[in-house]
């Protein structure tokens, strides 16, 4: 009860506040927003209760009406992540993602850092296909037992946790925010971004973090005692088979269905109806990995969260706080284009410390769409640099799930997540910058 009080204390605030700068409409969605990302934040109702609640709060302050709040819980692209999560469920129960985990493993070296460098990668790759989250849960138990020096578990365990949010990146499924901005694209009849086409802009990022990271985690603790197991070989059952060649086969389709322009024009397939028959399969007759009892296993609530975050940037679309938000920034547009990039990023990273990355990114985006628009930049890089950022918090726990799990451990203190990730905070900045300077600008 008291940290819902406290949401109200802080939504009220904000509200006042609002009245003073925006008008009594946009004051109320700045005091309802507060309320529902402090609810979010401090886990003062359950993270599906929360994101239901616009449906109940925008039409009672009058906001926005609920028949403009309820299409935002069916958007598209929430099937593309229904499709992801029953890719997800089917790894895991017929236990090939241990297998593919520990393949790559054995690619390293067994030393410390040859470790560290192993579990950010698999965590990295992985999450391109799972969810951050997922991937995290699956892999932080790995980590524990390779080693009994704590000094080894804390950057085994956060390797794991920053390697899923680099990898999270790489692909339009990896992370909540990719969704959310492809979904704002979507709607605002901005050119659309095909699966290999963000695969190919987002690599040099996550190459070059996927080099520094692992490597800044390994100082200090170069040489101590490394306990790994022996990964056996053993041949897969036929339903790892099974899940593996209906993975593979959409890595395929997806592939040739992303245009390579100007010389190939791709298969012009939805790739949310791909990603969704792609899990479908999984029930069909004669491959039945999958029964509908597995869906008990769909994290329902992180659906609702795309619902919450989408009405929220509807909310401020259709109020223009989104506009009135952009007016203070657009002194911004007078700096050099690298410097407005990184200005950004750093405004994004450090804001999404506080609080959950798909919250912040959905009041973000409109907020950097109307003042890309007003300042004649290139809207698509400018809301692409702002999403990627909103990924890159590696200080605290409430930043994004990974963090948060890694912290859950017990073996991890917040000074020592503060004192390495705000190394990476800002190495993630930089690289994210400089990138889309010269590569995507």
């Amino acid at each position: 009860m008291k940290k819902f009080l406290i949401a109200v204390v802080i939504g009220i605030i904000f509200f006042l506040l609002g009245d003073h700068f925006f008008n009594p409409i946009q004051a109320k969605l700045i005091g309802v927003v507060a309320f529902l990302v402090t609810l979010w934040s401090n886990e003062g109702l359950e993270l599906g209760v929360v994101s239901m609640l616009p449906l109940m709060l925008f039409p009672s302050f009058e906001i926005i009406d609920f028949n403009m709040v309820a299409p935002n819980y069916s958007k598209p692209i929430m099937y593309l992540f229904l499709g992801g999560f029953l890719i997800a469920i089917g790894l895991q129960k017929t236990g090939l993602h241990i297998i593919i985990a520990h393949k790559i493993l054995g690619l390293f070296p067994k030393t410390s850092r040859g470790i560290i460098y192993a579990l950010a990668i698999t965590a990295a790759l992985l999450s391109g296909i799972l969810s951050n989250t997922t991937t995290t849960i699956l892999l932080v138990p790995i980590a524990m037992f390779l080693s009994s020096h704590r000094r080894l578990q804390i950057r085994f365990v956060l390797a794991i946790a920053y390697g899923a949010t680099i990898g999270g990146i790489l692909t339009p499924i990896g992370t909540a925010p990719n969704l959310i901005l492809l979904q704002f694209l979507q709607d605002h009849n901005l050119s659309q971004v095909a699966f290999f086409e963000w695969v190919k802009m987002l690599f040099p990022v996550v190459f070059v973090m996927l080099a520094f990271m692992p490597w800044f985690l390994s100082r200090g603790v170069v040489g101590l005692s490394i306990d790994a197991p022996e990964y056996k070989k053993e041949p897969l059952t036929f339903d790892q088979k099974k899940v593996l060649t209906i993975l593979l086969g959409l890595a395929l389709i997806l592939f040739i269905n992303s245009p390579m322009k100007p010389f190939y024009d791709g298969l012009g397939l939805n790739e949310k109806m791909l990603l969704l028959g792609a899990g479908l399969l999984l029930f069909a007759p004669k491959i039945e990995v999958l029964k509908w009892e597995d869906t008990k296993e769909i994290p329902y609530s992180i659906i609702f969260l795309f619902g919450a975050s989408f009405s929220i940037a509807k909310a401020f679309e259709v109020t223009k706080l989104g506009e009135a938000l952009a007016d203070p920034i657009l002194s911004l547009s007078v700096l050099p284009l690298f410097l407005l990039l990184i200005s950004v990023a750093f405004l994004v990273a450090f804001f999404t410390e506080v609080t959950s990355n798909t919250a912040l990114i959905s009041v973000a985006l409109p907020i950097f769409y109307t003042f890309g628009q007003t300042a004649g930049l290139d809207t698509v890089v400018l809301m692409t640099v702002a999403t990627i950022a909103s990924s890159y918090a590696f200080m605290l726990p409430i930043a994004t799930p990974p963090n948060a799990i890694a912290m859950s451990t017990g073996i991890i203190h917040i000074k020592e997540m503060v004192k390495i990730g705000v190394v990476l905070n800002i190495a993630g900045i930089i690289i994210l910058a400089v990138v889309a300077r010269f590569l995507w600008a």
